[in-house]
């Protein structure tokens, strides 16, 4: 054991943040910290590091054991450049490696008892810094360096001229240098592309050192942790495994809880009613046993009633009206930025129902081509086409839709006029905004409160298409799985961009990567995606470098061809484009009896009285998960095909 926290209490103007914590990190253990916003874990982490002193209990780290601690924030102040700020880390092997180098110089000129004393320390320098695996220092640095998503000719940027989220990623890097035995992580994937997670998570993975690590990431999580913490109403629990491992046991338990809850409040209930019933008798014996009773009474340890993650937030999302099949058409997209084109020549398509996924790396126009589509910004070139009887519902997370100078109630209201003081009301409670809440100005609200209320806005439109900007930022994971479920069941249209990997894995039928200034299209959800990226991507270079060569032979191809075998090779790939296009339709059918299953099906998971019929949660449970490996085994076939398709 590295770190032991013991029976800690914490509270802050007479208010309970946390109760009892108690949890403990092992050597080489990687523990993800999680819990809704303001559940105290922020707190639970300057307890350890000991910026904050608990009230109660104890916080033990083991003997020369070191540790290193990321904030959220970090304002690097340094008129270093990148690489030298991150070279400081290594500066004991810098210069442990100058006097190697010193030494070496010096033995040109010594002799006798003088060189071999110099000798003695420089096999002693060197041995230590072998031990520091000083050779690899520099190729260690610009590794983190590139990991983190700074490109070379970034590394000779200062300090001063760099971007808040550019200073926490320099704090990282300067961290994962220094590899202490515990890393502590606050929410470190805030700023970064999902390449630079994807680095990370290998990191840290194969980290030598334990790792303590808050983040609402749980994709990130999954890949990582073999334990979670979880911090709720001012306790904590302990559960072994990822993210997803201790969210069906939290279920299992949080349905455990609730009986016991609901059990003892019946009991309690009941004995009430028969010490009333002994005192109405007021008889000494009857009354006697009545004190009896309520001694009895007294005793027991009323249990807390469990957190209802229902009655967090509620999002109901329906369409209004069902549109045409064919949703959106762009052609030729294109836009620049002064003398940088971000992208050119985009085409895709979306039908009715599809849940499509934009990703990429930061920088890329994933956001600008949906604010083009929402005539935020205009397009260079190319065409836009909306279907018919399409509505769209836009969530900006800029949240330009909000005014500042209003207040909550009145962004509601100006906006659907129709509604009454209690139907505003009843829909700002449902997104936690009730009492005086309704009244704050938008200008003073958070950025996860601005979502809220952006949201909040989206469930009352008329929209069956939904264009979303990073819809889960600034949510805690309660507020995004209830979300997700929101989305997932949502029978219209949607597109989105997003980093969160987990609620694309739960949300999409489809991905466009744009990358390299194009879009490439995956048919499945993120773990599809992540199976066939690498194959796809190689692919696709190589297509590209035989390009040219490619076109020249189709050339030749059509100068040679005439008479009847050319006639005859015609018909016989006419034919066999039609028995492929059946197939593929075939398959595109089977997807969609699948894909319709497994959204009931996961509706029906949704219905908190699941949780209490373990029967049934298995059977459901075990039904979603044969519909996703044949749906897997059916988007493998589909993309097969077309790719044939592509040949024929």
């Amino acid at each position: 054991m590295i770190l032991s926290v013991h029976g800690i209490k914490k509270s802050f103007d007479g208010k309970d943040i946390l109760r009892d914590a108690s949890f403990h990190v092992e050597k080489n253990e990687k523990v993800a910290m999680v819990g809704i916003n303001g559940a105290g874990k922020t707190t639970l982490l300057k307890l350890i590091t000991g910026e904050l002193s608990p009230e109660e209990g104890e916080i033990t780290f083991s003997r020369d054991i070191s540790y290193g601690y990321l904030a959220q924030n970090q304002n690097v102040d340094s008129m270093n450049t990148v690489y030298e700020e991150l070279k400081l880390v290594k500066k004991d092997v810098i210069e442990l490696e100058d006097n190697i180098r010193l030494a070496e110089q010096d033995m040109k000129h010594l002799k006798g008892n003088e060189l071999e004393a110099l000798l003695d320390r420089y096999t002693r320098m060197n041995e230590e810094f072998q031990r520091k695996k000083g050779y690899a220092w520099k190729s260690e640095v610009t590794g983190v360096a590139r990991g983190l998503g700074f490109a070379d000719d970034e590394l000779d940027k200062k300090i001063s001229t760099l971007s808040g989220g550019q200073k926490t990623r320099v704090a990282l890097g300067k961290l994962l240098l220094q590899s202490p035995d515990l890393i502590i992580l606050d929410e470190p994937t805030n700023h970064l592309d999902m390449n630079s997670i994807r680095w990370l998570e290998n990191y840290l993975r194969g980290y030598e050192g334990a790792v303590l690590i808050v983040s609402h990431d749980r994709y990130f999580l999954d890949r990582i942790a073999d334990k979670v913490v979880e911090v709720e109403n001012c306790r904590v629990s302990v559960f072994k495994g990822n993210y997803s491992e201790y969210a069906k046991k939290k279920e299992l338990r949080r349905a455990a809880e609730w009986n016991a809850y609901v059990k003892q409040q019946q009991e309690i209930k009941h004995q009430e009613e028969v010490i009333a019933r002994l005192k109405s008798f007021n008889r000494e014996k009857s009354i006697k046993r009545a004190e009896s009773r309520e001694k009895m009474l007294e005793k027991i340890e009323v249990l807390d009633k469990p957190m209802d993650v229902n009655n967090q937030m509620k999002i109901t999302l329906t369409p209004s009206c069902v549109s045409g099949e064919d949703v959106l058409k762009v052609e030729n997209l294109g836009k620049s930025f002064g003398s940088e084109k971000l992208f050119s020549g985009l085409d895709f398509e979306i039908k009715r129902g599809e849940h499509v996924a934009i990703i990429g790396d930061n920088g890329t126009g994933k956001t600008t081509i949906l604010k083009i589509l929402n005539q935020v910004i205009p397009m260079d070139e190319g065409k836009v086409t909306y279907g018919t009887k399409v509505h769209v519902g836009y969530y900006d997370q800029e949240h330009h839709v909000l005014h500042d100078e209003k207040t909550l109630f009145d962004e509601i209201s100006d906006a659907y006029p129709d509604l009454n003081n209690t139907e505003i009301r009843n829909t700002l409670a449902a997104f936690l905004f009730t009492g005086d809440d309704v009244f704050k100005r938008i200008g003073d609200l958070s950025g996860g409160e601005k979502g809220r209320v952006s949201l909040a806005k989206l469930m009352l439109s008329d929209a069956n298409f939904l264009i979303l900007d990073e819809p889960t930022n600034h949510l805690d994971i309660t507020s995004k799985e209830i979300l997700e479920s929101a989305i997932s069941g949502y029978e219209g249209t949607v597109l989105y961009v997003s980093h969160d990997r987990y609620f694309i894995n739960r949300t999409a039928t489809r991905i466009l990567d744009l990358t390299g200034g194009q879009l490439v299209n995956y048919i499945g959800n993120y773990d599809y995606y992540e199976e066939h990226v690498a194959d796809r991507m190689e692919r696709l270079s190589l297509s590209e470098s035989g390009a040219a060569s490619t076109l020249a032979a189709q050339s030749d191809a059509v100068k040679t061809a005439g008479g009847s075998d050319d006639w005859k090779a015609q018909k016989q790939a006419q034919a066999e484009k039609r028995k492929l296009d059946a197939a593929i339709r075939k398959c595109e059918e089977e997807i969609e009896k699948l894909e319709k299953r497994d959204e009931e099906v996961t509706n029906e998971l949704s219905d908190p009285s699941v949780g209490f019929d373990l029967g049934r949660l298995r059977k459901l449970t075990d039904e979603q998960e044969d519909i996703k490996a044949k749906l897997s085994e059916l988007y493998d076939k589909w993309e097969e095909l077309n790719t044939q398709g592509g040949a024929v």
